[in-house]
């Protein structure tokens, strides 16, 4: 597999590696992005929010009916937002992974549901479109009102199949998403 390397100033999400356990908990990272932010040599650091609410409308079809936690997140290389981050947690998935407090320990929320039971399995769902920033998103990456911006839908389940977080990323500017395809 080829080395995550720093592009043209920007951040390299890679999908091939960024949810094995290894790379999400590397040198006691509290989730992907810390560890592919260092290993960049950038400066991660994130502002988070977590509170129990009702679920957008797309978001309940997936997760079920009924409150859920959200994790919201800011996501800063150095003092430079880069993203915006909202998760969605079943309560009870929440309350068994104990991943309603801010600081969920190495290798983030993803672990902890690993070791209460709801492990995501082998593979991770993922849709990628562009979106336009509305004005709050627009003021806190700094982009126009309107602006095409990449947003990452993504959806962990377990191996039974049953959802257990949906997170909507949204990438200020200077991403570079990189993804292997097997070549059957």
């Amino acid at each position: 597999m080829a080395q995550n390397t720093i592009t043209t100033g920007g951040i390299l999400r890679d999908a091939r590696s960024r949810y094995r356990t290894a790379a999400r908990e590397e040198a006691g990272a509290h989730g992907a992005y810390e560890s592919e932010t260092r290993r960049q040599g950038g400066a991660p650091r994130a502002e988070v929010t977590v509170e129990r609410v009702t679920p957008p409308a797309d978001v309940a079809v997936l997760l079920g009916e009924g409150p859920v936690v959200l994790r919201a997140r800011r996501m800063y290389d150095g003092d430079r937002l880069v993203q915006l981050a909202n998760t969605w947690i079943p309560v009870d998935v929440a309350e068994a992974a104990g991943i309603e407090q801010v600081d969920t320990g190495a290798g983030g929320i993803i672990s902890r549901m690993r070791e209460a039971g709801f492990d995501q399995g082998t593979e991770a769902l993922e849709d990628i479109e562009q979106s336009p920033a509305t004005a709050e998103v627009a003021a806190a990456l700094g982009v126009q009102v309107g602006d095409l911006l990449l947003t990452i839908t993504h959806q962990g389940q377990t191996a039974e199949g049953r959802v257990v977080e949906v997170t909507r990323h949204i990438l200020g500017p200077g991403w570079t998403l990189r993804y292997g395809v097997p070549l059957d």
